[in-house]
């Protein structure tokens, strides 16, 4: 019988940025992974909006015996775009910052 109730963390280091050298608990999903993606809000000093440190989850090392992986930790992300919106296979590809479509000239150059 499953347990229920109970929820699993798993020490986790963090590598770059502000959290470098840290280990905190991150909770581990239903397959026993910690999520992709770890944002941390900061608050400003001045009472604005916070800051988010983003780390995404690479894997530390590849277990001897198995070859998969066997633990995780968390590198800092300073774009802070890792994982932030889910892309599927059907989706349209991501639109380029330009907001002229490649290789047609804008309705202005007439």
């Amino acid at each position: 019988m499953a347990e229920t109730g109970r929820v699993k963390s798993e020490d986790t280091p963090f590598e770059g940025g502000p959290m470098d050298g840290r280990v905190l608990p991150v909770l581990l999903g239903i397959t026993g992974h910690p999520p992709k993606t770890y944002r941390i809000p900061v608050p400003a000093p001045d009472g604005g909006p916070p800051t988010v440190l983003v780390y995404r989850r690479v894997p530390r090392g590849n277990s001897t015996l198995t070859g998969l992986t066997a633990r995780w930790k968390y590198l800092y992300d300073p774009t802070g775009r890792a994982g932030s919106e889910r892309r599927w296979p059907w989706s349209r590809p991501a639109p380029h910052p330009d907001a002229t479509p490649q290789g047609k000239p804008d309705d202005a150059d007439g």
